[in-house]
């Protein structure tokens, strides 16, 4: 596994990539944290710094964060159970500046009353943005948990709602 840390517009930034694909995209307010962090990902994980395909790799993340409308095509190196697995594809099929509640993407999914174990899914995923589990919110509206922050949950949807009405208003 090949890690590099950069720059987001939500913060610091690590992306992780295996022979299969992207396998790790985290956030945290300190770089040198998710140096740390890249440590635990993988026992064979190891920093690397200027290489093109992480570049591209680290470009095309941060493309999805500040334009969340364009296609994401780079292979995904999904890593949990089936039933982590099947709500990870499900998210990335919810459309931008949209939200679900937990209960409902259960229901979305075909797995009503599985509303706890979605979010357990949600909390699990390591791919933050690209498998957007932010667009799923407490049954009350509340932004509920976010592994990366309830601040960051709540910039991403402030982001992709805005994104969302511009594009609306330019078509």
């Amino acid at each position: 596994m090949r890690v590099t840390v950069g720059q987001s517009s939500l913060g610091a930034l690590l992306v992780a990539m295996t022979d299969r694909g992207l396998a790790a995209i985290m956030f945290d307010d300190d770089a040198a944290t998710l140096r740390q962090m890249a440590a635990r990902l993988s026992p064979d994980a190891r920093l690397v710094q200027g290489d093109v395909e992480m570049n591209h790799s680290m470009d095309a993340v941060r493309a999805c964060i500040d334009a969340p409308w364009q296609p994401f095509d780079l292979p995904l190196d999904l890593q949990g159970t089936p039933f982590q697995q099947h709500v990870w594809q499900g998210l990335q099929a919810v459309p931008y500046g949209t939200t679900l509640s937990y209960t409902g993407f259960a229901a979305h999914i075909g797995r009503p009353g599985a509303a706890r174990a979605v979010a357990g899914a949600c909390g699990a995923n390591r791919l933050a943005v690209v498998i957007p589990c932010h667009r799923v919110i407490g049954h009350d509206g509340s932004l509920s948990g976010y592994r990366w922050g309830i601040q960051r949950k709540q910039r991403l949807l402030e982001m992709e709602q805005a994104a969302r009405v511009e594009r609306t208003a330019i078509t």
